[in-house]
């Protein structure tokens, strides 16, 4: 048993019985505290900032796990969510990202899987939560630094333009978001006067050379735009 895992609770919401047992045995047996909830209606009342990550079920009689997390969205909850479900699409999975979800597992699953990206998100998340104190951005060795205005690859210094520099914010901290060439001109550019949307693929493309094998996990998704995807790799 993980005993460093003790006084990290997840919440569990799943309407399968037999799904929620074997996540909670695990789990436990991994050393967190575990919650459960057959229901995103019973979740809401469960739900306190005691717990570190949801695992979400996607499909739920009454409100759906995508509805449910996305309301936690709207309402400024942060939880890190790790969705399953039986639908393995893509469509499906970007819209878990695109409502802010921080994984997605198929179900079947593996428990080793499923134990191996609990512990994955909560160490990201923990990592974004030390850093934001520091007024930082980091993805495992790429750190973006909101006081000096830099961006390092394995501690090593990269130059990026105010653009690119603005284009990697917007994408690292939106993670698994998609954003749209209008929406990355509006952001990034702000008011830099008339560009032209093909620029913005000009950018995204110096900026993945620049920031080297972090540049795979700038995404473009045909007919929709660009998103920062830690599952690339």
């Amino acid at each position: 048993m993980e005993t460093n895992n003790k006084n990290i609770s997840i919440l569990i919401v799943d309407d399968e019985p037999d799904i929620r047992e074997i996540l909670q045995f695990n789990l436990q047996n991994e050393g967190y505290n575990i919650d459960l909830a057959e229901s995103s209606e019973q979740a809401v009342k469960m739900l306190t900032p005691k717990h570190r990550l949801i695992l979400l079920d996607v499909m739920m009689g009454g409100i759906s796990g995508f509805k449910f997390a996305d309301q936690l969205r709207k309402d400024g909850n942060s939880i890190p969510i790790i969705f399953l479900t039986a639908k393995d699409t893509e469509n499906d999975m970007l819209t878990g990202f695109s409502i802010g979800g921080d994984d997605y597992i198929s179900k079947p699953f593996s428990i080793k899987e499923v134990v191996a990206r609990v512990r994955s998100v909560l160490k990201r998340t923990e990592n974004q939560s030390n850093a934001a104190q520091k007024n930082l951005l980091t993805v495992n060795n790429l750190e973006i630094d909101f006081d000096t205005k830099t961006v390092t690859v394995d501690k090593e210094v990269v130059e990026l333009t105010k653009t690119e520099f603005n284009i990697l914010v917007l994408l690292v901290q939106n993670t698994g978001r998609i954003f749209s060439r209008t929406d990355i001109l509006d952001k990034a550019w702000k008011d830099d006067g008339i560009v032209l949307e093909r620029t913005v693929d000009v950018h995204i493309a110096r900026l993945r050379k620049k920031i080297g094998a972090y540049g795979d996990y700038i995404v473009n998704r045909t007919g929709y735009g660009y998103t920062f995807n830690l599952q690339n790799k």
